[in-house]
């Protein structure tokens, strides 16, 4: 390396100018500065190393210069770097510059789309959404519905009661009881109170009931329930309004079939189970090799429900049907596991296309 001298020091800061100017961000400017001022194998410090093999007539100007160009480039930094910092936005601050983003937004839940698409369905086909209480007494959850105070559906295992029972001079539990109400049926209840035939309402909501939280049960779950009362309403009509909902809702080659069963509030009452569409009846997995999948219960209404609202059980006939809204989930998006639905996780939420 030459020894330094006026000219070399003009160059070594014009070369600086250059070099800083083409810096794009501070980062980088930083980066030039090091080149020319840092302690090792910088300009600067190469200068200085020319001092111990210099003559010693040159030893003095050579820092000279090398004191001169640090001097130079250190004011030069200074301000460079004052003028940038101003510049920077300040914290929190918008560049107006950037392309938007889009945010992030969220969905309704599995559940309330296909909650949705059952009151779609069923409000096609004529029917009106009644909400109720969740809240009830043991009258219109029980008594009304034709369940005796020994049936088991009224035994503190199943029904959440919210006071303690108070008997009467019978020593029989009374009606002031309270309770988280255990089917939606009460709101059909309600709402034949008020409402004269012809009827045609589904009532969705809400449920609890005495279950142990597991892959196919918990003690909270919403369902819906459908109920039709006029003159002259036939087991056809209600066969006729489930496989139309079974095909709007899963299938246009969905079949019901009724299984007899039981149940206080109607007569006669039957299981309904849709035929599977993953084989279309032929026996699979998904159907247990039966191709059935059961999918609520049904029946027409008993005259004793009738009487306790008032109606003229010789003249109005009707059928009530309830279909688990956890139910048609698990079976629509093939879901293994209910406890899904309630743990918020949203790996699983954001695989449901809204």
């Amino acid at each position: 390396m030459s020894l330094p001298d006026e000219s070399t020091v003009r160059a070594a800061l014009a070369q600086f100018e250059a070099d800083l100017a083409a810096a794009p961000s501070l980062r980088d400017a930083q980066s030039v500065r090091d080149k020319y001022l840092g302690r090792k194998n910088s300009v600067v410090a190469g200068w200085m190393q020319l001092i111990g093999s210099a003559p010693a007539d040159q030893k003095k100007l050579i820092g000279r210069y090398a004191n001169e160009l640090k001097q130079h480039i250190e004011a030069r930094w200074d301000t460079y770097q004052s003028a940038a910092e101003a510049n920077l936005r300040p914290a929190g601050a918008v560049d107006v510059t950037l392309p938007g983003r889009q945010p992030r937004l969220g969905h309704p839940h599995p559940l309330t789309l296909v909650r949705t698409r059952m009151e779609a369905v069923f409000t096609r086909m004529g029917f009106s959404i009644v909400e109720g209480p969740e809240i009830e007494d043991e009258w219109h959850c029980f008594d009304a519905l034709n369940m005796p105070a020994e049936h088991p559906a009224r035994d503190m295992q199943d029904t959440l009661y919210l006071a303690s029972p108070v008997c009467g001079e019978s020593g029989r539990p009374d009606d002031r009881r309270t309770m988280l109400r255990t089917h939606t049926s009460s709101i059909q209840i309600r709402y034949m109170q008020t409402h004269q035939p012809p009827i045609r309402i589904v009532a969705p909501g809400r449920v609890y009931r005495r279950d142990d939280l597991d892959l196919t049960h918990t003690p909270m779950f919403t369902q819906m329930e459908g109920l039709v009362v006029g003159e002259g309403i036939s087991l056809a009509d209600l066969k006729g309004t489930l496989l139309a909902f079974a095909r709007d809702m899963f299938s246009e080659r969905a079949r019901v079939r009724f299984r007899p069963s039981f149940f206080p509030y109607t007569e006669p009452s039957a299981e309904v189970d849709l035929s599977c569409w993953q084989c279309d009846g032929q026996g699979c997995a998904m159907c247990k090799q039966t191709g059935w999948i059961e999918i609520g219960g049904s029946g027409m209404v008993h005259p004793s429900v009738f009487e306790a609202v008032g109606y003229d059980p010789e003249r109005y006939t009707g059928f009530a049907f309830g279909i688990g809204i956890e139910r048609v989930a698990i079976l629509r998006h093939q879901v293994q596991d209910i406890r899904l639905f309630f743990e918020n996780d949203l790996r699983f939420l954001e695989q449901f296309p809204y």
